[in-house]
């Protein structure tokens, strides 16, 4: 998957525009397959790549598969989108999928509770897999809702902290910040203003700055977005006010949400050369995995350090944690060969050679804890940061909803309210806003 195709603004967006699965097109969530995978048969696969790259990439994955089960074959077909696959399973006949993969993890919970997608937990019990010990704990996570396991993980994005090492030396800072604090201490060291503006801005903390995202930053903390009743619990984990609350004070410390506004006119686009960190012009960017890849191709004339996002100052002992999402993989309740599905599904996502193959061509984080440690796993140095944060228990994701990431847009909202001063009570704020996430939800159900 490519950096731009895992966007949070973009999936958020998408997971707002589009009417999702309706319970009434897909039958049931538990395995009631029939077909059998000895036999020749064939099965459609969709995905959402369209990277020439990326596409051969899911292609050598799928051509492993078939050399070990040359009874089944795939029949592939990408550029596929969450809203494409929505219009084909709901109009049904056989224009439709047998194997889905998306990279709208918000999405999952609407997959399962529609029942759109089977419930993977009878294959997986069958073949003896334990998700517990296959997947990374957040991956885990965002893969299963309400108790049905609709998905599994299929590769994942881990995100850290990219810094300029050359800019750092020259500052004389000699490490990368771990904790809050210290990311202000280090972005205001780093800032070199210009007038009314900026020559270099340490780091840039307002959530229209790519990936700074409520959800991103929130990923140093350990929010629990709901409760165990699945209302919205944002307004009683006070992970969510802390958080607000800081990202506020470092916009405030580097000279107001205004001024940066201001300045982040004057970036280049997210995914191509001119990227503000490419360019110099921040010298610390919160991003994914991808971005390394990127960042080195734009040659930007700079030394490039990587390290975990800096966590809440009270939380210290937990750096090396991060935000976890990912591709998921699962089978459309619609398709009549669910056997022969589950054989292509179990290969791309437990096979440790496949997954670890498929990691290495697309540059992703691999999402089995077998492949995060296989020798075979080729990577920059400064990539096992990503790696790690893969690994770490203490990761984090943002769970699944009944609709999809609305909720997330809802607290995405609030965090621009705060950022810009237009909300000033963070508290009654929060409350506000889980009100709003609670009735949205209930209108779902």
């Amino acid at each position: 998957m490519s950096g731009n195709r895992r966007k949070s603004a973009v999936a958020l967006a998408a997971t707002a525009a589009i009417s999702l699965f309706a319970s009434a097109c897909t039958g049931q969530s538990s395995s009631g397959a029939s077909d059998d995978p000895s036999k020749e048969t064939t099965i459609t696969f969709w995905h959402g790549w369209i990277n020439p790259s990326e596409a051969e990439a899911i292609q050598a994955t799928v051509d492993a598969f078939q050399k070990a089960h040359p009874n089944i074959h795939v029949k592939v077909v990408g550029n596929m989108t969450d809203d494409k696959i929505n219009q084909a399973l709901r109009a049904g006949g056989s224009n439709t999928p047998d194997v889905v993969s998306s990279f709208t993890t918000n999405n999952v919970g609407k997959f399962c509770s529609s029942k759109a997608f089977v419930d993977l937990n009878p294959f997986l019990k069958k073949d003896g897999i334990d998700p517990e010990k296959t997947f990374p704990k957040a991956m885990n996570e965002y893969t299963q809702f309400d108790g049905v396991r609709c998905t599994v993980p299929l590769l994942g994005d881990a995100y850290g902290l990219y810094y300029n090492k050359d800019a750092f030396e020259k500052a004389g800072i000699t490490e990368p910040p771990r904790t809050w604090s210290q990311l202000a201490e280090v972005a205001k060291k780093l800032t070199r203003t210009r007038g009314d503006s900026y020559e270099r801005l340490g780091f840039m903390p307002n959530y229209h700055g790519y990936e700074t995202t409520t959800e991103h930053y929130l990923g140093g903390w350990d929010p629990k977005y709901f409760d165990a009743d699945g209302r919205s619990n944002i307004a009683k984990d006070p992970s969510f006010a802390d958080m607000l609350s800081t990202q506020k004070k470092l916009v405030d410390d580097l000279g107001g949400y205004e001024k940066l506004e201001k300045f982040r006119t004057s970036f280049g686009d997210e995914w191509g050369a001119k990227h503000p960190f490419h360019t110099g012009q921040v010298a610390m960017q919160l991003d994914g995995e991808w971005r390394l890849g990127m960042a080195e191709e734009a040659k930007p004339g700079f030394e490039i350090g990587v390290a975990p996002m800096p966590v809440p100052d009270d939380r210290a002992d937990t750096y090396g944690r991060g935000y976890l999402t990912g591709t998921i993989a699962g089978i459309a309740a619609t398709s009549q060969k669910q056997n022969a599905a589950w054989e292509l599904v179990k290969f791309m996502t437990t096979d440790t050679d496949a997954v670890v193959n498929f990691a290495n061509a697309i540059h992703n984080v691999p999402s089995t804890l077998a492949a995060l440690k296989s020798p075979k796993l080729k990577y920059d140095p400064r990539f096992k940061t990503f790696l790690d944060i893969a690994a770490n228990p203490a990761s984090t994701t943002t769970p699944p909803s009944v609709n999809g990431g609305a909720y997330l847009v809802s607290l995405q909202n609030l965090g621009f309210a705060v950022e810009k001063g237009e909300q000033k009570d963070i508290a009654a704020g929060l409350k506000k806003t889980a009100a709003e996430i609670d009735a949205a939800i209930e209108q779902a159900k």
